[in-house]
Order: structure tokens, then C-alpha cells, then sequence
């Protein structure tokens, strides 16, 4: 017997959902499971996660690695990050994205905030926009030691922030880390953007759907704008691209354009030979994730 979502008249399909006549949206991948925060004894990692907002409902989870001489002169770098996952997958709070971060806080000795931003069709774009300015806004409301987070406030340098993510994640971080170049950014300085294996596309059609305020083919939040990227609100980028992505076109151009748009920073563009689109988070295990994470680590440090 058919089910009444096959008795249902589609719309739309798209390669993560498809669209019924009546409005109605499904999935095509389950819900991602999630697991809570927990301390790792052999490495001294502690994590923990926090409310950034309720309304509307934002959280992020927090990596804290090991501190062995905590000082006001020994704070550690502040690292920012989105998930992939096509705008509608995925969590912040995945086993994939928890052990992720850990690897990047314990090698790049960075305290991680991993944001739980809203995904569509629960909160359809531009949400998890807004959702990355606001955390971003609130990493930068602990710059005099006062915010509501003592991670942040007693081990948190913020004149050293990172802003990074894979896949739509790289897509949100280019978007928010143009917003400070366009505004400005109190009680925070961004040094570097790491975008593995970014989201750019044009005229996605199923970007502009999630996106109900889209600006047609040309958004810059879809396909990267050349005065934004000039006024890029960052000193440096490293962008991934793996060999045997889709993607890998976009992030070559992106890196292409940053530079001929006349933006004063450096960008470099590292290709991933023999890998697929964010393999390194779903195979931490590779010798070429390995290297990914190294790569990370020697960016923030230089």
C-alpha cells in the first residue's frame, strides 16, 4: 500500500530533500545522531557546551586542551568553526565533529568553539548566517575577561581568532568573516580563515530555495563577490581542495579571485591529492587527514 507521502505530488527534488506541492519538506538522509560532551583522560581535553542564545536557540560546543602553565601572558588562540552538511545535515555535536575538533584543539593547542547553528527546513536561510555573526559576537564579548563563559574569559586570547569550516561551513565562515570586513568587529581580531573543501556555487537552485532571500545567481553569499573579498575582514586564508571533490573547482577559484580581487592578505590554496570531499572528518584515521591537521596547526601558529 503507498504511503501518503507517496500518494503526495513532488514539487521540487534537490540532492538532500525533495519538495511536495503541499509545502511539505523531506529529507533524504536520517537526523544525525549526536553524543554529549565529555573529558578525554589520556590527552586532558575537557569540553563542554554552551547556550550562545535562546531565542533564537543557539549553542556551541567548547574544546579546552590541557593547560599546562595557565598565565595572562599564555592564552591560547581562539578557533571558531562550522560544520558541513549541506545547510540541512549534520551537527556540531556528531561523533564525526566532536572528535574533529578535539584533534584540532589538542594539535593546534587552540580552545575550539564549534557552532550548533540552525539548519533548513527547521530554520531555512539566511539563519545560519545570522546564527555565525552572532557567535562570532559572542567570542568577541569576552574581550575584557567579563563574558559569560569563563573558558574564554581565563584562557582565551582574542586579538589571535580563527574562523573556519568544511563544506557549507566554509561557505558560512567566508559569509561572516566578509561581515566584519564590511562592519567592523568590536573586542575581537580575526587572523586567518581555513576553509576546507568550501561550498561556492552559482545559481544553485537548491541553495536559492533554502534561501528565501536570495539575490538570484549572483548572491554573494552563494558566489563570492569581488568587493567583499577585497575588504576580507582577515589577514590571512588557507583553503583545502580535495582532488576527487566536486567542489574542488570552487575552492581553486576562490583562492584565484581572493587574490585578483586586491585584498592586502595571503591566501594559499592546498590541494589534497587522492582525497574526497571532507574525508579528512569522516576518515580522521588517513595519513592525508593527518596532514590536513598538521597544515591547520602550522596556519594558526605561523
Amino acid at each position: 500500500m503507498a504511503t501518503a507521502q507517496e500518494k503526495k505530488e513532488i514539487a521540487h527534488e534537490f540532492r538532500f530533500f525533495r519538495v511536495y506541492k503541499d509545502g511539505t519538506v523531506e529529507l533524504l538522509r536520517p537526523p544525525t545522531p549526536t553524543i554529549p560532551p565529555f573529558d578525554d583522560p589520556t590527552t586532558g581535553l575537557r569540553t563542554k557546551d554552551a547556550v550562545i542564545s535562546t531565542n533564537p536557540p543557539l549553542s556551541a560546543r567548547l574544546f579546552l586542551p590541557k593547560i599546562t602553565a595557565p598565565s595572562n601572558n599564555n592564552k591560547l588562540p581562539v578557533l571558531l568553526f562550522f560544520h558541513g552538511g549541506g545547510f540541512c545535515y549534520r551537527s556540531a555535536f556528531s561523533a564525526d565533529y566532536h572528535n574533529h575538533l578535539a584533534a584540532i584543539a589538542n594539535e593546534a593547542n587552540v580552545i575550539a568553539v564549534s557552532v550548533e547553528y540552525g539548519l533548513f527546513p527547521a530554520r531555512p536561510l539566511p539563519a545560519c548566517y545570522e546564527d555565525a555573526w552572532s557567535a562570532l559576537q559572542w567570542i568577541a564579548s569576552h574581550a575584557g575577561g567579563n563574558g559569560p563563559e569563563q573558558w574564554l574569559n581565563n584562557h582565551g586570547d582574542l586579538e589571535r581568532v580563527f574562523v573556519s569550516g568544511n563544506s557549507a561551513g566554509g561557505n558560512i565562515s567566508h559569509t561572516v568573516v566578509s561581515e566584519v570586513g564590511k562592519k567592523g568587529l568590536l573586542g575581537a581580531k580575526i587572523i586567518g580563515m581555513i576553509l576546507a573543501h568550501p561550498y561556492f556555487g552559482e545559481d544553485d537552485r537548491m541553495w536559492m530555495y533554502m534561501c528565501k532571500d536570495n539575490r538570484g545567481p549572483e548572491d554573494p553569499r552563494m558566489k563570492p563577490a569581488a568587493e567583499d573579498l577585497k575588504r576580507l575582514g582577515c589577514e590571512r586564508v588557507v583553503v583545502f581542495a580535495a582532488e576527487k571533490d566536486e567542489l574542488f573547482g570552487a575552492g581553486k577559484k576562490y583562492v584565484e579571485e581572493l587574490k585578483k580581487s586586491g585584498w592586502v592578505g595571503s591566501a594559499e590554496l592546498v590541494v589534497n591529492l587522492g582525497m574526497r570531499h571532507s574525508q579528512h572528518v569522516y576518515q580522521p584515521d588517513d595519513e592525508k587527514a593527518h596532514a590536513i591537521l598538521k597544515k591547520i596547526a602550522s596556519f594558526i601558529h605561523d
